[in-house]
């Protein structure tokens, strides 16, 4: 768990980091270089999970040896799906990135909604739903990292 003070707005007790695969932390299929070393280095105060339908078969394969739950959703209602699993998890102490159209609603009821600018493009409708945008995924985990980044954008 980490706490992020932000001022005049919400603190953040995070214990989730929900992560969208292809396009958020992938591109096409692969892995982007870093993040498999950013979310072991980050797992022993935060949970770690990644959701994707599996476009390209390739999600178990990339993230062998990355400690992180996987929750493989059916290519129908990716959104709502996406959404439930957030449910479960709990709102109010769970980060949520992504960069498609079916990551919108997740990113609208997390705590803190990231939206990701990369390689494969970022849904407009995606970025109207967050709370933050970054143009790399390693860009986030430099919040847990120096949390007065976070508080720098976020405050009121």
């Amino acid at each position: 768990m980490i706490q992020i003070q932000i001022p005049g707005a919400l603190d953040l007790t995070i214990e989730h980091v929900l992560l969208d695969f292809n396009g958020t932390i992938a591109v096409d299929g692969h892995l982007i270089a870093g993040v498999k070393e950013k979310i072991n280095q980050h797992a022993e105060r935060l949970a770690f999970h990644v959701i994707t339908a599996d476009t390209f078969g390739s999600v178990k394969k990339e993230l062998e040896n990355v400690k992180c739950t996987l929750h493989i959703i059916p290519e129908g209602n990716q959104a709502a799906a996406k959404l439930a699993y957030l449910g479960q998890l709990g709102s109010q102490g769970t980060i949520g990135a992504g960069n498609g159209a079916n990551d919108e609603q997740m990113l609208q009821e997390a705590i803190l909604g990231v939206a990701v600018l990369g390689q494969e493009g970022l849904a407009t409708k995606t970025l109207a739903a967050s709370d933050l945008l970054v143009h790399h995924i390693l860009d986030l985990f430099a919040y847990f990292e120096k949390p007065n980044r976070l508080a720098a954008s976020l405050r009121q």
